[in-house]
């Protein structure tokens, strides 16, 4: 969450050096030499997207650390270190991100232990100030768990494997973002996210974690490849679930506002609830309709808050990948409204049209069980009568 701006920044920074208008890079060039005018966008994109890792190995670390009670600008100093001593310097972008992970993970268990055990603690006589007490009593732990790692690398590179993080990265993470962007994936991300938050479960939340593991790669590489002049190679990423699907939220419940504006009026409660949800559902904030109308637990809803997030993956997916429509390559805030986010997302006017022709998809999809819901809720109250 913290790095998320950063991705945000450096991915519209990448985006104004390769704008797809054109005649856009000629005037530019026209006016500055050498195309000095791209140093913004490549030194933004150095100071986000090219130390990605660095941050997660920190970050990931000091909120462990935190939630375990102890130092965690130290673990996430121990963790950083470790990473570097893994040979982090040759995947400070997106390509480390596993690596950082697991390094900050196994980092962070091994110190914290460490850190408590008395045997370990170099106890400084009294009169010394706190914080120079505090840091000696991390300096055995930290210590011995950066040498750790150092004795890995060293032992890694006796059997010939010189650069860990880019072995990894070709050996596991580049095949699992392969796997991450078929279809069928596409499909069980469409699925299992309302599926979750049916039982009142936060299923964006519980996802995420694994969506970010292939998001930032995904889009460096999908960047990467536009700049080179070859072809994307990833359709499914972050931008392309909350662009192209997420449309008002998990299950597209901005589809399902319009319908009940269209054909659900009668219900005094679903009207409410409605008026209530317009305004934050224009921004993909659900949660009033989720627990509100409800959707949560409703049976009426559950078909087609599971479904119609398929459909609308399946038909942005087969979009894109015959070319009616770019591949994502920025990443919008989250809040973006429908169809303005996919204009951003793929940089162009056709990725608005397919987020509005999903939008309409939501809404008529949605239509005949708004109908249904209607139809108990008034033969409920006119039996209560």
């Amino acid at each position: 969450m913290v790095t998320m701006p950063l991705m945000i920044l450096g991915g519209l920074a990448t985006m104004i050096n390769n704008l797809p208008i054109p005649g856009f890079q000629e005037f530019m060039n026209s006016i500055f030499a050498n195309e000095s005018w791209k140093g913004f966008g490549d030194s933004v994109w150095e100071g986000t997207f090219a130390v990605l890792s660095v941050m997660i190995a920190y970050l990931v670390a000091h909120n462990l650390s935190k939630g375990y009670g102890k130092d965690p600008v130290a673990t996430g100093v121990v963790s950083v270190a470790s990473f570097f001593a893994l040979g982090g310097a040759t995947g400070m972008s997106s390509t480390g991100l596993f690596v950082a992970i697991i390094v900050a993970i196994i980092s962070t268990e091994l110190f914290v232990r460490l850190i408590g055990n008395e045997k370990l603690v170099i106890k400084m006589p009294d009169g010394v100030p706190p914080a120079v007490a505090k840091s000696f009593a991390a300096l055995l732990p930290a210590m011995i768990v950066i040498s750790i790692f150092g004795l890995i690398t060293a032992i890694f590179a006796a059997f010939g494997f010189d650069d860990i993080i880019n072995s990894f990265y070709e050996a596991v993470q580049q095949p699992f973002m392969g796997m991450a962007n078929t279809y069928w994936s596409a499909l069980l991300l469409a699925f299992i996210t309302p599926f979750l938050w049916f039982f009142g479960l936060h299923g964006a939340n519980m996802i995420d974690p694994f969506m970010q593991t292939i998001n930032a790669p995904a889009i460096e590489a999908n960047i990467n490849a536009i700049s080179n002049g070859d072809v994307a190679p990833y359709i499914v990423n972050k931008p392309f679930i909350d662009s192209f699907v997420n449309l008002g939220g998990t299950g597209a419940t901005l589809g399902l506002i319009i319908a009940i504006y269209l054909v659900g009026r009668r219900n005094k409660a679903y009207k409410v609830v409605n008026n209530l949800s317009v305004a934050p559902g224009l921004f993909n904030i659900n949660e009033p309709m989720l627990f509100g109308l409800p959707i949560v637990l409703n049976p009426i809803m559950f078909i087609p808050f599971i479904i119609v997030p398929m459909v609308l993956v399946s038909v942005a997916y087969f979009a894109t990948s015959i070319g009616l429509v770019p591949v994502s390559t920025v990443m919008p805030p989250w809040v973006t409204p429908p169809v303005i986010g996919g204009f951003l997302a793929t940089q162009s006017f056709s990725g608005a049209v397919l987020a509005a022709v999903n939008l309409i998809l939501s809404v008529v999809m949605y239509i005949p069980f708004v109908k249904m819901g209607v139809d108990q809720a008034l033969k409920k109250i006119a039996e209560e009568e």
